[in-house]
C-alpha cells in the first residue's frame, strides 16, 4: 500500500471527524435552547438571567463547530501533515 495514500486517506477520516463535530454542535445549541425556555417556563421571574446565559452558552458551543470547521480547512487543503510525511519519506 502507498504510504502517501495511507496518509491522505487518515486525513480525509480526521477532516470528516472534524465536520461531524460542527454537526453535533447544531444538536448541542438545539439542547441549550431547550432547556432556557423551559427554565423561563418553570421561573418566569428568572427570565434574565436565563436569557443572558442562553445567549452566552450556544457562542461557546459554536466555537467548537468553528474550530471543527477550521482543523477540516486545515487537514485537506494545505495538509500540513502530507507535506511533511512527504519530505520524510522522500
Amino acid at each position: 500500500m502507498n504510504p502517501v495514500a495511507f496518509v491522505m486517506a487518515f486525513a480525509y477520516i480526521a477532516a470528516t471527524v472534524a465536520v461531524f463535530n460542527g454537526f453535533l454542535t447544531t444538536f448541542a445549541q438545539a439542547k441549550i435552547a431547550v432547556a432556557a425556555i423551559d427554565g423561563i417556563a418553570r421561573q418566569p421571574e428568572a427570565r434574565g438571567p436565563i436569557t443572558t446565559a442562553m445567549f452566552a452558552s450556544p457562542a461557546m458551543a459554536e466555537t467548537a463547530g468553528i474550530y471543527g470547521l477550521v482543523v477540516s480547512i486545515i487537514i485537506l487543503f494545505p495538509n500540513p501533515i502530507l507535506t511533511n510525511f512527504i519530505q520524510y519519506i522522500s
